[in-house]
């Protein structure tokens, strides 16, 4: 087959992408997170009678306890299909590639099976997370001396 017929044929059958659906979908969703973070967190503050930080550890440890366990029951990616990226972003995101993780690779034992796999996923983010505080600390600090 021609290189040009080929590729007018994966033009042709490669299924079109709603970008502005999917953006404006992330877009809601991820607010959607952030707006029951801040009932979260406010709600912790008057419950529970703690400083804001205290709350704001709650919060966090309240998403990431529904995200895991939502990965866990199944349906977390059934949600992440519908919601795009407003879900997996946050650190919603970063809990479903954690235990998702480990519930793959279970049957292969605590150490070769989870231990070795856990951070498959979330490596990259804290590998590229760290090094992007360190670049973006350095910039600040040489702003800051005045170099």
């Amino acid at each position: 087959m021609e290189k040009k017929r080929y590729e007018k044929l994966v033009v042709q059958y490669t299924p079109k992408v709603p970008w502005v659906k999917n953006a404006i979908v992330a877009f809601l969703v991820g607010g959607a997170i952030g707006l029951l973070g801040e009932i979260l967190l406010r709600f912790y503050v008057q419950a529970l009678e703690v400083s804001r930080a205290d709350a704001s550890v709650y919060m966090i440890v309240t998403l990431i306890f529904f995200a895991s366990l939502f990965t866990a029951l199944g349906f977390f990616d059934k949600l992440v299909s519908k919601a795009k990226c407003g879900l997996i972003i946050p650190i919603t995101g970063f809990a479903h590639s954690m235990t998702s993780a480990a519930i793959d690779y279970k049957k292969e034992g605590p150490i070769y099976g989870v231990g070795s796999n856990i951070f498959k996923l979330a490596g990259s983010v804290i590998l590229y997370g760290v090094v992007a505080a360190w670049f973006f600390g350095l910039i600040r600090y040489l702003i800051e001396v005045g170099l």
